[in-house]
């Protein structure tokens, strides 16, 4: 069983797929913006809903990226570099190619970062 609280080494977490961390990241991000949601709007779901799922997206993480990558140290931008390039399974049907790669490298860092514990840098990109 999965311990939340328990956490990889950075090792450990560098010999994943960078598509499975792409997969633990895009869940952090999810409830990262979902929560910003809900904490600052008071709102229905189906309104939550739809503003999350336009940060969410392939195309609102591409838009990001623009001033986070800067930011990446350079461990960041070497997973950043391998979720971008990985052989993805599925394609997007609502974004371009360019922007689903980079936003699968943006979730593959998140995941990464969650993966070894690293919250307060997820903050930190975040802008929290």
């Amino acid at each position: 069983m999965f311990n939340l609280e328990k956490t990889m080494t950075a090792q450990t977490a560098r010999q994943l797929s960078p598509v499975t961390l792409a997969f633990v990241g895009d869940a952090v991000y999810s409830l990262y913006i979902r929560g910003q949601l809900a904490a600052s709007s008071d709102r229905r779901p189906a309104e939550l809903q739809k503003m999350a799922s336009s940060k969410v997206s392939a195309h609102g993480q591409s838009e990001l990226l623009i001033e986070l990558e800067a930011r990446f140290n350079e461990e960041e931008h070497e997973i950043f570099l391998r979720g971008r390039n990985a052989k993805k399974a599925t394609k997007s049907k609502n974004a371009e190619v360019a922007e689903y790669n980079r936003s699968t490298g943006f979730e593959a860092v998140l995941g990464f970062l969650w993966l070894t514990g690293r919250i307060e840098r997820i903050c930190q990109l975040l802008g929290e």
